[in-house]
């Protein structure tokens, strides 16, 4: 079987996007079922490892924003690749030109395509003060994604939030965790000596991109709040963005790493003790599950990941959407006491730790084939 990723960013970009993707082609190389990706030519001209076949084309900068890179349309280049190496599916990630173009080429060669709702573009246009582009946006979204055979999402809120909105054939794909990875087991004490911090002095923990969409300014009066009541907490902020210069002024005693690598990354999660995370703009939120594998006790607000893994009270702490105060006063509440955040955080692990990416790329391969059945071939199915 061979299956074509086209995606606008992948491994080594710091995203949930390209974190997928990297799980997902990882599981299915396991299975021998051969790769192709395109993508826009990366900056440093490397071609992506464990991938048999990959296509590179031109692409450019988002200006203003430079993490991403958009791919320019290649119908040309994408009907010789498809014509010479037929895939027997193709999973578009991202909405952008290049998709846009592999939707087309797709369409015209009759190869069954899906597409991940990966990003919530139309959020993000109201973050960055463009509120009346939303409506625009969605139907643009809209259109693309009913173009396809199936759209996945991470979520079954999401399913039904799209669906209500027009989206047809939404489907979920959830998404794991690599528990042996993200574990209490990599509690670091020599790291947290570097953070100024005796053991049993508190830690909160924020892990994302520090942009406009991620709800930093709740996140800022909330560790003003928890030191506060508890003024020995130390505040960690894992990830780089356009907002880092503000928030360093406005949290002048946390402390900001920037980007981390993988297993740094899983050191900083595991010594800690409290995960904040106030952002509603994610299609799921990663870092929620990575947190939670990790044995922290969580405060995020009941939305994506947190609405589908926690029970409030049971594995974290979560308020409504929209419920500002009660975010704060639940992030109050959980740093005065140690032995809740440690209860939650052994429950918050014991609920992720069997969701394996084993089960979500069969899942992926389900959707797919089902994308090629019909009453008269579906005896054919590749069988996992």
């Amino acid at each position: 079987m061979r299956i074509c990723f086209v995606s606008e960013t992948w491994s080594p970009d710091i995203n949930g996007v390209a974190h997928t993707l990297g799980h997902l082609s990882r599981e299915l190389d396991a299975r021998n079922i051969t790769l192709q990706l395109v993508r826009p030519r990366p900056d440093n001209g490397r071609r992506a490892e464990g991938i048999e076949d990959e296509l590179q084309v031109s692409g450019f900068h988002l200006p203003g924003y430079k993490a991403v890179k958009l791919g320019l349309p290649a119908g040309r280049a994408l009907a010789r690749l498809w014509r010479d190496r037929r895939p027997d599916a193709v999973y578009i990630a991202t909405e952008g030109p290049l998709g846009w173009s592999a939707l087309r080429q797709a369409r015209r060669l009759g190869l069954p395509v899906a597409s991940g709702f990966h990003t919530n573009f139309d959020h993000y246009a109201g973050d960055y003060g463009f509120a009346w582009l939303k409506r625009p946006v969605a139907a643009v979204l809209r259109h693309f994604h009913n173009r396809t055979g199936a759209t996945l999402v991470p979520t079954a809120t999401q399913v039904r939030a799209l669906s209500a909105q027009g989206f047809d054939n939404v489907q979920v794909m959830s998404r794991g965790i690599d528990a042996q990875h993200f574990s209490p087991e990599k509690r670091d004490p020599q790291l947290r000596q570097t953070w100024g911090v005796g053991e049993n002095q508190p830690v909160a923990l924020h892990v994302g991109r520090l942009a406009s969409e991620k709800n930093l300014d709740l996140l800022v009066e909330s560790v003003q709040a928890m030191q506060e009541v508890q003024p020995d907490l130390v505040t960690v902020m894992v990830g780089d963005g356009p907002l880092r210069e503000s928030l360093q002024q406005r949290l002048p005693d946390a402390i900001f790493t920037g980007f981390i690598n993988r297993e740094s990354l899983a050191r900083h999660y595991a010594s800690a003790d409290i995960f904040i995370f106030p952002s509603c703009s994610e299609t799921y939120g990663n870092v929620v599950a990575e947190a939670m594998a990790s044995s922290l006790g969580v405060v995020a607000f009941d939305h994506a990941a947190a609405s589908e893994l926690i029970t409030s009270g049971q594995q974290g702490l979560t308020a409504q959407v929209g419920d500002k105060q009660g975010f704060i006063d639940h992030a109050i509440t959980l740093c005065q006491h140690p032995a809740s955040y440690g209860q939650l955080g052994r429950q918050a692990r014991q609920r992720v730790a069997s969701n394996g990416w084993d089960r979500i790329a069969d899942d992926f391969l389900r959707i797919l084939l089902s994308l090629q059945e019909t009453p008269d071939d579906a005896s054919h199915a590749y069988r996992l």
